[in-house]
């Protein structure tokens, strides 16, 4: 490292803090940027340098840094109470949020258990629907299925329905195994996208009549695979895995941790085909980017299973200390607001129009294998050689060096491997979104093209 002394942010975090998903020995290696404040949709570090925050802070920014309703939002909540327990007591704010997000959801969605991240609630959706399978007496229903190089989440539930092995394969004996299915965004070429369709409906199509009368639930995320590198699903995918699961009695659980409020240009991905799941799984967004929050929403039916006297044990017996916070469940209101007040949605085809435009010069640069872009998600794949397919080798950390190329720029984006990510904040401008794509086309050309670059870079993102 050079001899530059960090600051005092930067000193503690070295000695005391371990980063998620971060190969702590590169981390240390280097000097951190240490973000002090956000305004809109930049980022600013201790020294004033100003950066666009190209993944909206993990995903979950959505109308920008310090926006004054959210921010008055959480004043105005804090002078009456922070948090109150939802065992056995009424929240004014999480009961508002919860009627509210009905009214948002896809028809037959009128239940919400809330939690405090895209994990606990994808734990929710998977022990609800075991649970009722249970209390009906459809005890032979103990089977779920997931798709290949799907994501939702690192508690053990979560990853048991996971398929990303690069992050779960030390724990697989401690995980339940469920049917796999293939994924149809996972294909070798762009051509074979139409085949990958049809093989994974054929294959769940196989496994349902086969094994149907014992499979509870299927678990996936809408249209967009996020984690596994943004890979896009074909048009009508999602509404024909509803229709199968739902003629053999499957539940159908959709993670719109990632893709919900805005994300995919709709308030909700389901909507893009018009599919009301069993359960829907919302985080993330929800606060605005604000506040830890998650919701599982599902339907009448499970929820009547669980009514019961004490002596019949329905109980969902499952909860958290800061279920429904009042702080969170205030600011999610809040961005519901702003919403509807700036016409959020109303505003996103023109966004995502110009997105899509500036995009298109980068899908001819030498090293990029597909630009994968829905609404205002993006996942941009490199290879070393897009003709013959051949990866970049690991070490290369060509995703991460277009990070930090771009960062030196003002961009902060994060790869997932060779994958450049951008999923900025809704409320970026038009020039924002071109400017910001800018930044990754050069950035990747030079991580690329510029002699020596690769090896003189280090990588500390992965």
């Amino acid at each position: 490292m050079a001899e530059k002394q960090l600051s005092q942010a930067a000193q503690w975090d070295h000695e005391f803090v371990w980063h998620p998903f971060t190969q702590m020995q590169d981390w240390l290696a280097q000097e951190p940027v240490v973000i002090e404040r956000g305004e809109g949709v930049y980022l600013i570090d201790e020294n004033g340098k100003k950066y666009y925050d190209g993944v909206s802070s993990l995903w979950v920014n959505i109308h920008g840094h310090n926006h004054p309703v959210l921010n008055q939002a959480l004043k105005e909540q804090v002078d009456k109470i922070a948090h109150s327990t939802l065992l056995g007591l009424v929240s004014p704010p999480s009961a508002q949020l919860c009627k509210e997000l009905v009214e948002l959801a896809p028809e037959g969605l009128n239940k919400v258990f809330l939690s405090d991240d895209g994990s606990t609630a994808i734990e929710v959706a998977i022990k609800m629907a075991y649970q009722y399978r249970q209390l009906v007496g459809q005890t032979k229903k103990t089977k779920f299925i997931a798709l290949n190089a799907g994501y939702h989440g690192d508690t053990l539930g979560t990853v048991s329905v996971g398929g990303i092995q690069l992050f779960h394969q030390v724990f697989h004996n401690l995980l339940f195994k469920p049917l796999t299915l293939p994924s149809p965004g996972v294909y070798r070429d762009v051509a074979d996208r139409e085949k990958a369709f049809e093989e994974s409906l054929a294959e769940l199509e196989r496994i349902l009549n086969e094994e149907g009368d014992e499979i509870t639930a299927l678990v996936m995320e809408p249209l967009v695979q996020a984690a596994a590198g943004m890979l896009v699903m074909p048009h009508g995918y999602l509404k024909r895995v509803r229709e199968l699961t739902a003629k053999h009695d499957v539940f159908l659980i959709v993670d719109e941790v990632a893709t919900g409020f805005g994300r995919t240009g709709k308030f909700f991905a389901c909507e893009h085909e018009g599919v009301a799941p069993d359960f829907m799984t919302l985080s993330k967004g929800i606060t605005g980017g604000y506040m830890p929050l998650a919701a599982t929403l599902t339907t009448q039916r499970i929820f009547d299973a669980f009514l019961g006297t004490f002596e019949e044990k329905k109980t969902f017996y499952h909860g958290h200390s800061y279920t429904g916070n009042a702080l969170a469940c205030a600011v999610a209101l809040a961005s519901l607001k702003v919403f509807r007040e700036e016409k959020v949605i109303e505003g996103l085809p023109k966004k995502i129009e110009a997105f899509t435009n500036a995009l298109k010069p980068i899908e001819k640069l030498k090293h990029v294998k597909e630009v994968r872009q829905r609404g205002l998600i993006v996942g941009i794949e490199l290879e070393k050689d897009v003709a013959t397919h051949e990866a970049y080798r690991p070490n290369d950390a060509v995703g991460a060096k277009v990070a930090i190329l771009a960062r030196e720029q003002g961009l902060i984006c994060r790869p997932i491997g060779d994958v450049v990510i951008l999923m900025p904040p809704l409320a970026s401008t038009v020039e924002q979104l071109e400017d910001m794509v800018r930044i990754v086309g050069e950035s990747i050309q030079r991580a690329t093209e510029e002699e020596g670059i690769l090896e003189d870079l280090r990588p500390i993102i992965l």
